[in-house]
């Protein structure tokens, strides 16, 4: 006779309530440690400068750290893009220098007329980014290399169109001034600007196949290659998207300016763009990023060097200070990603 056994207890289907630590957990894990982190210095910065100086913490003050961080933060905004498909553009500042002597020039020439203006600058931000993008993709240049050579090259382009020197505009400048001075709702009109960009980008990164197949190149070429995904094609759009957004940002710098800048009001731009997209979370070996944390970035950055000026700092140490932060967050992604640095043995 076989013996019986005693059926075993069903086990409960519930999983136990999630307690606070855990629901705190799951809050912080949707943020993200790495902006919960970007939010906490920021808060410190602005407790350390408001505590130096009381001026820094007034509206007034926070409105022109707004305006001041908008040209830098449209082009981290799409340097984001870019580093997640795996690339970098060290030419965006240039392309915005290009295009803000091309609005001006156009502006005047066409007697105020903003749409030609703006028409001509976004012309020439297509054009630079697909020819960016055509370098790398069928003239099979690192991508670093082909865009540290665009950047000398359209700086050149910029101080030749112009002969060196700032492109004024004298017809029907009322469009700039509102662009420069403008409110909508409280806010800078440059502010929301950086606001509509951000969240366009925001949206084609995260829920559409277009963005993730953007993640999908950056994670893993190969995989992305076999999967069916036309590298090639995507390369060279994204690379036209930083050109489409360099001019925006370069029409809102003749804006801010008050002239076409063929160099001196972009320079440093592209190592900000850079600097912000780092230290948001981007991984510069591709694949990992989003437009949140470089947005975060770009106020720490703004709120860092605006205090340091109002504290009296040497604007000097500003550049200082971006280089380290560059470092620091190169550094603090390698560790987290468990890489290894270029030229090290393995």
């Amino acid at each position: 006779m076989t013996p019986t056994t005693a059926p075993a207890p069903a086990l409960p289907n519930k999983r136990p309530a999630a307690g606070p630590p855990d629901r705190l957990r799951a809050l912080t894990g949707r943020i993200g440690g790495q902006n919960l982190s970007l939010l906490a210095a920021l808060v410190v910065v602005a407790g350390v400068f408001g505590l130096l100086n009381p001026a820094y913490l007034s509206v007034a003050n926070i409105a022109v750290i707004g305006e001041t961080v908008t040209i830098a933060g449209l082009l981290a905004v799409v340097q984001t893009v870019v580093i997640i498909c795996g690339a970098l553009d060290i030419s965006v500042g240039s392309q915005a220098g290009l295009a803000s002597v091309i609005s001006a020039m156009a502006f005047t020439a066409t007697g105020g007329n903003p749409i030609l203006g703006i028409g001509a600058a976004i012309a020439v931000g297509i054009a630079a980014g697909v020819v960016n993008g055509l370098i790398i993709v069928y003239g099979r240049v690192n991508a670093v290399i082909a865009t540290l050579a665009t950047l000398a090259a359209y700086k050149g382009l910029a101080q030749l169109v112009s002969n060196g020197r700032a492109q004024g505009y004298v017809l029907g400048d009322d469009f700039f001034v509102f662009l420069a001075r403008g409110k909508l709702a409280g806010l800078p009109v440059m502010v929301w600007i950086l606001a509509i960009v951000a969240l366009g980008v925001h949206l084609l990164l995260k829920f559409t196949d277009i963005g993730r197949n953007i993640y999908a190149i950056g994670g893993n070429d190969t995989a992305a290659r076999l999967a069916g995904i036309k590298i090639n094609k995507y390369l060279i759009s994204v690379y036209a998207l930083a050109g489409v957004v360099a001019a925006v940002a370069g029409i809102l710098l003749t804006a801010r300016t008050g002239s076409g800048q063929p160099v001196s009001g972009s320079e440093g731009l592209e190592l900000k763009a850079i600097t912000a997209a780092a230290l948001g979370g981007c991984a510069l070996k591709g694949g990992k990023g989003g437009v949140g944390g470089t947005l975060l970035a770009v106020a720490l950055l703004g709120a860092l060097e605006n205090g340091l000026t109002v504290v009296g700092v040497n604007s000097f140490w500003q550049n200082v200070a971006q280089g380290a932060l560059l470092v620091i967050a190169v550094v603090i992604q390698q560790w987290r990603n468990g890489e290894r640095a270029v030229g090290l043995p393995t």
